[in-house]
């Protein structure tokens, strides 16, 4: 078993790389580039608002860069931009409030003050549901199969991987698009709780279980300063486990090229993680 995830683990990587190089991955790459990295702030602001937002963007943004358009009667998501323009050296003001202040600085003009933030403004954005036009390339990750059977295994699975799981349906789903959450219970009852997010496709159900039981089992006592390490390493044990109960998890290769934080090669340095976790899931299944 050992030597053929070692095996499985070379294609992967293999696969990874010639998924980064695809043209597919470069548009898609293209267009994640051109949306704004938000705030912490502007993040829970976004989420109260529309906790279902994916993509969000101005309007003029939509139009000019995606030729999207806002679909008419949409209602905006407001958030705090920043304002940058001319700034007193001293007071940190622009020069129409640094003329109403106390402040004295009087040894430039204004016109050669330097740029910086002096403050914020609400403004409105919309998620890419909110719109139409044309369509935001996709990279298809979604594992193919007959997974009928493998589905009822995993969930039968839960209770020896001691893990919490749930299948929770589209319409009460709140985690935006990640197709599935590991997450803690609470401190009374240190056990991860598993949330996948209901699917008619069987088989990407089943990659998506398999993905949060291995983070249930590497990371759940681990913080986030690693989580593109933990990615990895979930998502390497999805495709061997998927592969080996004869699903095609191959769209595993697009999944780990979005985590431009890590390279390929970092796989087959955690493959002995990758590995045994990897063989547990598979025999716990089987026994199941």
């Amino acid at each position: 078993m050992h030597s053929t995830i070692e095996a499985w683990i070379d294609d992967l990587v293999t696969d990874v790389d010639e998924a980064k190089t695809s043209q597919q991955f470069q548009e898609w790459l293209d267009v994640q580039s051109r949306f704004h990295d938000y705030s912490h702030r502007n993040t829970l602001l976004i989420n109260l608002q529309c906790p279902e937002a994916t993509k969000v963007a101005g309007y003029n943004t939509w139009r000019n860069d995606f030729d999207r358009h806002v679909q008419e009667g949409e209602q905006a998501i407001w958030i705090w931009a920043p304002i940058i323009t001319k700034q007193c050296p001293e007071c940190e003001n622009s020069p129409s409030y640094h003329e109403q202040s106390d402040c004295e600085y009087d040894e430039t003009p204004p016109e050669d003050w330097s740029k910086g933030l002096v403050g914020f403004k609400p403004t409105a954005v919309f998620d890419v549901s909110q719109t139409e036009g044309e369509p935001l390339p996709e990279l298809e990750s979604e594992a193919t199969g007959d997974a009928d059977d493998l589905v009822p295994a995993l969930l039968d699975a839960a209770d020896d991987l001691d893990v919490d799981v749930r299948i929770v349906d589209a319409t009460d789903w709140d985690h935006g698009d990640a197709k599935g959450v590991c997450k803690h219970r609470n401190c009374h009852e240190c056990q991860p709780v598993i949330e996948a997010k209901a699917r008619s496709n069987q088989a990407d159900l089943a990659v998506t279980l398999i993905h949060e039981y291995a983070h249930a089992l590497l990371h759940f006592d681990v913080d986030d300063t690693e989580r593109a390490k933990r990615e990895v390493e979930a998502e390497a044990v999805a495709y061997i486990v998927g592969r080996y109960f004869d699903l095609d998890t191959s769209g595993s290769a697009f999944y780990l090229a979005a985590w431009q934080d890590d390279e390929a090669e970092g796989i087959q340095e955690r493959l002995g993680r990758i590995s045994s976790t990897a063989q547990e899931i598979i025999g716990t299944v089987e026994e199941s």
